[in-house]
């Protein structure tokens, strides 16, 4: 029997990284970075420009730097390439008044052992699961999508109490069931966003993710 459900979980592997899971990866997508809660886009330079507006006067400030001004903190959805079909998770922290990240922390679900036998076995049933890093996810040459949301204090407070429920209520992990997508769309939901299928490959669920969520970009 246990024989039998290592060959299962093979062949669930093999039709999620071949035929499933929405198609290969493609080049890295841009990195979004929203305010407003979502709606919208930010580049990079007006990130910078929010945050250090923080303390300014908002006079001859343009209206989307004046609604972000106090948005010093964010949560980003990021997927990572593998040698499987990839990987999604979080990063939460704060940036500096030049835009730039000062604090973050990575949420995410995966096995406990970096071995190949329970990530197999785990498409099959349920493995012991950790919720923080993985080797890789703070690599940005690994990043394969991402998607950042810029946040006051209160609603960043609000999110991080949210990662940490979900995070101490994730003791498992299961390919088909509840996966890192799946963990992902659980803090996506709790900030109100809706979410695409968690069976898609991480890259494109982020993509999905952002695009369901946001009114341009």
């Amino acid at each position: 029997m246990k024989r039998a459900g290592i060959w299962l979980g093979l062949v669930a592997w093999a039709l999620l990284t071949v035929a499933g899971c929405g198609g290969p990866d493609t080049s890295p997508k841009p990195s979004f970075v929203s305010v407003d809660n979502g709606r919208g886009k930010m580049s990079a330079k007006q990130v910078a420009a929010s945050a250090s507006s923080a303390n300014a006067s908002v006079q001859n400030i343009p209206p989307e730097l004046q609604r972000a001004a106090d948005r010093r903190y964010f949560v980003e959805f990021r997927s990572r390439y593998a040698l499987s079909y990839g990987h999604s998770f979080v990063i939460f922290g704060r940036v500096n008044s030049a835009g730039q990240v000062v604090d973050r922390e990575v949420a995410g679900l995966h096995p406990t052992s970096y071995a190949a036998l329970p990530y197999i076995v785990g498409h099959v049933v349920p493995v012991p699961a950790e919720t923080g890093a993985s080797d890789g996810d703070l690599e940005d040459a690994y990043r394969s999508a991402s998607w950042r949301v810029m946040l006051n204090k209160a609603q960043y407070d609000n999110a991080v109490a949210s990662i940490r429920k979900i995070q101490k209520s994730s003791p498992v992990w299961n390919g088909m069931t509840y996966n890192c997508n799946a963990f992902v769309a659980s803090v996506a939901r709790s900030m109100g966003y809706k979410t695409p299928n968690i069976l898609l490959r991480p890259q494109l669920f982020m993509t999905q993710l952002r695009e369901m969520n946001t009114t341009s970009g």
